[in-house]
């Protein structure tokens, strides 16, 4: 019987520019690295490539004007309501100075003590003493400083409500900040609203609907279409933009779902075997001592083939052992394990036997294993070969 059952491997690729052939790097890669390491493909091995390297060999990109210019031509008047970004310089802030390059003024609402993925604006011991309710209150600047003025973020030493200030003053624009949770808090300010952000959007749109006769643009209605030359998103537009350069935000490619369909069938003419492919983002977990999800992303993965569509269909052996064979030992035990996998139903929703699993889903699962293999820094290893993954106790 195997002893090892899933195995994760970071593949280093030569370092990918723009315009390179992404498909045959990533398979002579994975070529190279099967001679090197001694392994053979097998049915539903797992080939994950970054959406870095993605970006940078499609050159998906537009500038901070072409995305000035998409935003100022859809608002009628140049004082606009920024509402609910994430505090990120590495995701937001080139798109922040793209919106002051288009204004004269903007007024920066961010909720509190933390942005929508987790990131930190303040002290929270801090703020349970101040008696400010997070519910009802807005902050505005001024009493900002007065109570959490000197906090920093944990890792990066930045106090973002001083970063956004200087960002939005670089570019000639007037700044004026408050802090407040409630989305309606912009109905005292200006009726022109960009709605910034991604995970919570939809819930947000639903409370705005009243304001039906306000100017609201959100950020899926920015860069839809290509802007003097530039590179566009049709489905995820601005929602899904990362920095490239001061002056330059890459944006995801058009092409996903051809791509990975192509790794995947040159690698069945190679191997003979059917690999499954997907793009995945980076940071999958909430990181225990900055409290960050940092999931910026509207979707985890953008492009996968489809037997990674399911979730588990798995049994909880602890409660196997602990309940239906608690008489059992050894050999015994293990057997009877494996006899009940190898019986048990196509839909194992709602059963006991169960209750002790979390069924999410495939492409969530495989993306946090990849991220944390691969990570974003020097290791260079943006392709990740799982295999074994679907495997379980009753394989021999």
């Amino acid at each position: 019987m195997r002893n090892v059952w899933t195995v994760v491997r970071g593949i280093r690729t030569p370092v990918i520019k723009q315009w390179d052939d992404l498909v045959n790097i990533v398979i002579e890669s994975l070529m190279k690295a099967e001679q090197s390491e001694n392994f053979t493909f097998h049915d539903h091995d797992i080939v994950a490539i970054t959406e870095a390297v993605v970006w940078i060999s499609s050159w998906n990109y537009a500038t901070v004007n072409q995305i000035a210019k998409d935003i100022e031509s859809k608002f009628q008047t140049k004082h606009i309501w920024v509402l609910f970004p994430i505090l990120s310089r590495n995701r937001f802030a080139v798109l922040l100075s793209a919106m002051a390059r288009a204004m004269d003024k903007i007024t920066l609402q961010i909720s509190f003590p933390s942005d929508e993925v987790g990131n930190d604006i303040m002290d929270k011991e801090q703020l349970k003493e101040s008696w400010i309710n997070p519910y009802t209150d807005t902050i505005t600047e001024q009493l900002y400083h007065e109570k959490f003025g000197t906090w920093k973020h944990i890792f990066t030493g930045v106090n973002m409500i001083d970063f956004y200030k200087e960002l939005i003053e670089q570019e000639n624009c007037e700044a004026e900040i408050i802090l407040a949770n409630d989305p309606k808090a912009i109905l005292n300010y200006t009726q022109d609203v960009l709605v910034c952000d991604i995970h919570t959007r939809f819930e947000t749109k639903e409370i705005l609907k009243s304001a039906s006769s306000w100017k609201i643009i959100w950020m899926d209605e920015i860069m839809t279409s290509s802007v003097d030359g530039s590179w566009y998103n049709s489905k995820y537009w601005l929602l899904w933009s990362n920095r490239a350069t001061e002056e330059k935000v890459k944006l995801f490619p058009e092409n996903w779902q051809e791509l990975v369909n192509k790794i995947q069938e040159k690698l069945k003419e190679l191997t003979g075997k059917t690999i499954e492919v997907m793009i995945y983002w980076d940071w999958a977990f909430k990181d225990p001592v900055g409290k960050i999800w940092e999931l910026a992303d509207p979707v985890v993965s953008p492009a996968y083939t489809s037997w990674l569509e399911w979730s588990p269909n798995e049994l909880k052996l602890k409660y196997l052992s602990d309940n239906k064979f608690a008489d059992l030992t050894g050999d015994e035990l293990s057997n009877a394990i494996r006899d009940e996998i190898k019986r048990k139903e196509t839909d194992l929703k709602w059963k006991i036997e169960t209750q002790w699993t979390t069924p999410r889903r495939y492409t969530d699962l495989i993306w946090s294993l990849c991220d944390l293999t691969s990570w974003s820094g020097d290791k260079w290893t943006p392709v990740v070969f799982i295999q074994w993954y679907f495997d379980n106790y009753s394989n021999e």
